[in-house]
């Protein structure tokens, strides 16, 4: 069999080549360049990643090729980044660099040649009636499918995840035992793009700063001043620079430039149990098919180990409505709402959260 592995630099996907190599496969490596050279806003900690793969690769006696995508990433992920932020929403540009660059340019680029493309994420694929599902991983702590809600069924038939049966701590002493360059190296935190970028600097250069009011939403009452809408998402409690609080971000004005927070955790305004997402996307099919009745799921509306139950309904052409079990606080336009069986076995797919309901 013919495998890609694509090697971050990081103790997961070194882990990925080791397991990979023990099962007697040779993988060809590849390190996918996102960074822009000499460009301060899109500085990202290449060179030691690409030190670390290197020494992983010489280890396992195994080719690795450094393939640049920068302009790629600028075009596809960055632009979409600042585009929805300027309009006042939350982007996941992880979730659109998976799609796009990681299974998509390098894919057509790379990918294609090979029977097989493995990473290091936290997932797990499953072969359920003669197709391929994207499923949860082992580690829900870790478990990163609602990175992958977006890829197709072309990219989650192609793809391995070899750690998806594996706790971390068991990747961790797999990378100790193994004497892995990078099995000492902290996980990365950072969004994909960013590097050591920090993310209010990055807003920043591109839509600068313009001083507006917070207003306290129930009293209409202006407390505090912002350097621009575009620095502040839905449920952002801190950096606010506002005493007496906690704080939270419920509304934003796009026009005026307004933020609008509520205090307390227990206030309403910072609630709601109903969304609805724009252009859904199926990953390998819709089980529910019409859902006129509403499909019994749990679901995802950011990044946590959580799932909640829910219901899904249709409401027209790619759009859907979830109606929550219980509250859900900071719900962000922008987002993605992912979307799982009942058992949250199964990532069924997602969409672009546009409003509350």
């Amino acid at each position: 069999m013919n495998i890609a592995a694509l090697l971050s630099g990081g103790v997961d996907s070194s882990v990925v080549v080791h397991l990979l190599c023990e099962h007697g496969y040779k993988p060809a490596l590849f390190y996918i360049k996102i960074g822009m050279d000499g460009a301060a806003h899109m500085d990202c900690p290449a060179e030691e990643d690409i030190e670390l793969a290197t020494a992983t690769a010489r280890k396992y006696g195994l080719p690795l090729e450094i393939v640049d995508l920068h302009r790629e990433y600028w075009d596809n992920v960055a632009a979409y980044a600042i585009d929805k932020i300027r309009k006042g929403l939350t982007p996941n540009p992880d979730v659109m660099c998976n799609k796009l660059i990681k299974f998509g340019c390098f894919e057509q680029r790379v990918g294609r040649h090979f029977d097989f493309t493995a990473t290091g994420h936290y997932a797990s694929t499953v072969e359920l009636e003669g197709k391929t599902w994207l499923a949860t991983a082992k580690d829900a702590l870790k478990d990163q499918t609602d990175f992958l809600a977006q890829i197709d069924y072309l990219q989650v038939s192609k793809l391995m995840f070899p750690l998806g049966g594996l706790m971390k701590r068991e990747v961790r002493e797999i990378a100790s035992k193994a004497g892995l360059p990078a099995a000492k190296r902290k996980d990365s935190q950072g969004i994909c793009f960013l590097g050591k970028v920090n993310y209010n600097d990055f807003v920043r250069r591109f839509l600068g700063e313009k001083q507006g009011a917070i207003v306290e939403y129930e009293s209409g009452k202006r407390i505090g001043t912002h350097l621009g809408y575009w620095f502040h998402t839905i449920g952002q409690r801190k950096g606010l620079g506002l005493s007496g609080g906690p704080w939270f971000v419920v509304k934003k004005d796009i026009e005026e430039n307004v933020v609008y927070v509520s205090r307390g955790y227990g206030v309403e305004t910072q609630y709601g149990n109903e969304f609805v997402m724009n252009g859904f996307h199926f990953i390998t099919d819709n089980p529910w098919g019409a859902a006129e009745n509403g499909a019994e799921v749990t679901f995802k509306i950011r990044h946590t180990p959580e799932f909640t139950c829910g219901k899904l309904f249709r409401e027209g052409e790619n759009r859907f409505r979830i109606l929550s079990s219980e509250k859900l606080q900071g719900i962000a336009p922008g987002q993605f709402g992912v979307i799982y069986d009942r058992e949250s076995k199964i990532c069924i797919g997602s969409g672009e959260i546009c409003r509350n309901a």
